[in-house]
């Protein structure tokens, strides 16, 4: 029994070798690029290269292993020995084919073999052809032929091409077979924790190569091929681009003059995303008096934007709209699909060559949503998770409570070089719900236990930024107080498609503001995409990549909002609010019941517009 286990071990290890070879390959190829570099970096490439590896390798021993068992628990059952070897070698020769394609797809591209390179080559093989006409053949051919060489004699060494199948009871076989079952399926997962694994937990760098060159090249493009399903074609092309380019082109950034709050040219600053801070949390924005007390009281001393929408409803969209300042693609989310991802710009960026110092502190698995390698491929320098974090911390269902992270950050702060720019997210004011201490409006009902969350956050905050005071770097820090999106939680009464679920506070705090500005309220509608260009331009740092944000202390930027869900719409302007849902093709909210009907197809034709034009960028990356 041991040497059947034995020889089915061998098996999935010699997949996990020949990946190793691959990568081998691929660090050699681009060796020029890759080097100089530290030995603990070149070693991390292998290191967290080895998790997708292992997913990988499961996927593909898990048809031969099925076979094992089908043949273990019928005897009779006739499976030649020469089916595992074509299955063996069609695979390898696979595997190797991708490899040398990416080689030549990654000098061209500088990304990882995307699904949407076979689409191309399958629905325009001669543009295909023509466009990898610059490849070196001969190299190429040449590595094509020592990889499979090579794969076949590792093959030969490790694979039996016939496994024993020892008689034992059918009780003992079901508790094996099942077991192993559970492995491989734990492999292909890699793990039980709460995140299926995704390419950010093969990120470790912020020089984009090392992490690519640690993403297995078969598990990304199995990935972007389930990304790019149905992505081909705008589902939301209703329009000739040029009227919706017209249409939408008011709304875009601009070159104008903004109003300038900072006394400081080249403050540090300190972005705080706020997990599920809907206004209905903060009653300066109408909410509900006493959950977020703390609040008022930056509000007071700082500057509040009241008409603020989330461009979303889930915290992948709101990460992109934030730093990116990239909307919501409806039924899609970039940041999942790495490729198209790493081509947002991003303020982290802008700010890392502006000689800033970068990072992120998170107190769950940053590997959610893809939020570690969205970070660090676009310049944060430093991600601090719930990894970073004693176990004894780790204590929610979703990692570190926030009262840890704000004290990881501060002592990390203090003791940085200035300026900085660092970016926190909480987490706490999620599902379940869970405090490290009493919740202050109970948790008989999920309003309450909501508005206990959002109450300790607040806190928390606040509790913070006092400590903060007692260093030098406060008074030259401006802190920017933004939610992820907003919720339908305490009220429990705003639908998906209603306007007030995305409604959001956005703040900026802190003693760089001018005196003469604090407590002000601006009542400009706008977009959660706007912080990046509002914020930019503040310190005096070009925005022109931000096309979609636009600079809302800019007195000629015009009112706009717009936010949608998986296949529906809603837009905010001075004279109407409403929500268009794309499937039944019909207008579901209307603020202002008594507008024109001119008035409501104007402005549904903006919304379906903005999307249409948002969601041609999104395949075009």
């Amino acid at each position: 029994m041991w040497k059947t286990i034995t020889l089915l071990v061998r098996t999935y290890s010699f997949w996990i070798l020949f990946f190793l070879i691959e990568r081998i390959v691929f660090v050699v190829y681009f060796h020029a690029d890759i080097f100089p570099v530290s030995f603990l970096e070149f070693l991390k490439i292998f290191i967290f290269g080895i998790r997708m590896d292992a997913s990988m390798g499961g996927y593909i021993c898990a048809l031969p292993f099925l076979l094992f068992c089908l043949k273990w628990f019928i005897p009779s059952l006739r499976i030649p020995a020469i089916i595992y070897k074509i299955y063996l070698v069609c695979i390898l020769s696979i595997c190797a084919l991708l490899t040398i394609v990416n080689l030549n797809i990654y000098r061209e591209w500088g990304t990882k073999l995307p699904y949407r390179v076979l689409t191309t080559f399958f629905n325009n093989p001669t543009e295909a052809v023509a466009s990898s006409s610059s490849s070196p053949l001969l190299l190429s051919g040449f590595l094509l032929f020592i990889l499979i060489v090579s794969g076949v004699w590792l093959a030969k060494k490790m694979i039996p091409m016939q496994l024993p199948y020892p008689f034992v009871p059918w009780y003992r076989k079901l508790i094996i077979c099942s077991s192993l079952l559970i492995v491989l399926f734990l492999f292909i997962r890699s793990g039980w924790q709460t995140t299926a694994l995704n390419p950010s937990m093969a990120y470790f760098s912020t020089k984009p190569i090392l992490n690519h060159a640690a993403v297995n090249t078969e598990w990304n493009l199995m990935s972007t091929m389930l990304h790019s399903k149905n992505t081909t074609k705008n589902p939301y092309g209703v329009m000739h681009r040029q009227k919706a380019q017209q249409l939408i082109k008011p709304y875009l950034n601009s070159a104008f003059e903004p109003v300038h709050l900072l006394t400081e040219k080249r403050p540090n600053v300190v972005l705080i995303i706020l997990e599920s801070f809907t206004a209905d949390l903060i009653e300066s924005l109408g909410g509900e008096k006493g959950i977020a007390p703390n609040m008022e009281k930056l509000i007071s001393e700082g500057v509040l934007f009241t008409n603020i929408y989330a461009a979303g409803d889930r915290t992948d969209k709101g990460i992109v709209a934030i730093m990116s300042g990239f909307p919501s693609q409806a039924t899609k989310s970039i940041i999942k699909n790495i490729t198209k991802m790493e081509k947002l710009p991003g303020i982290g960026q802008e700010f890392l060559q502006q000689g800033y110092k970068t990072s992120f502190f998170y107190g769950g698995e940053s590997e959610f949503y893809n939020f570690k390698s969205f970070m660090l491929s676009h310049g944060i320098q430093k991600v601090i998770d719930q990894y970073d974090f004693p176990l004894k911390d780790v204590r929610s269902k979703w990692g570190a409570f926030d009262h840890l992270t704000f004290s990881k950050q501060l002592t990390f702060l203090t003791k940085a070089s200035q300026p900085f720019f660092s970016v926190l997210m909480t987490l706490s004011n999620h599902e379940p719900f869970d405090l490290p201490g009493t919740p202050k409006f109970g948790s008989n009902t999920m309003g309450n236990s909501f508005r206990s969350t959002a109450f300790y956050t607040d806190s928390t905050v606040f509790d913070y930024l006092q400590k903060a005071k007692a260093h030098d770097w406060y008074k030259n820090t401006l802190f920017v107080l933004i939610a992820d999106h907003g919720h339908r939680l305490p009220l429990e009464r705003w639908e998906s498609y209603h306007p007030n679920r995305y409604r959001i506070p956005f703040l900026f705090f802190g003693e760089v503001i001018k005196k003469e500005f604090r407590g002000t309220k601006i009542d400009k509608i706008g977009n959660q995409t706007d912080m990046a260009t509002t914020l930019l331009h503040q310190l005096g740092i070009s925005a022109d990549a931000y096309v979609w944000s636009k600079d809302l202390l800019d007195p000629q930027t015009p009112p706009f909002g717009f936010f949608d869900w998986d296949d529906g719409f809603g837009v905010v302007s001075p004279e109407q609010t409403l929500t268009f849902d794309n499937i039944g093709k019909n207008i579901i909210y209307e603020k202002n019941v008594n507008a024109s009907d001119s008035l409501n197809e104007v402005l549904k034709q903006k919304g379906q517009a903005y999307l249409q034009e948002v969601y041609q960028q999104y395949l075009s990356y």
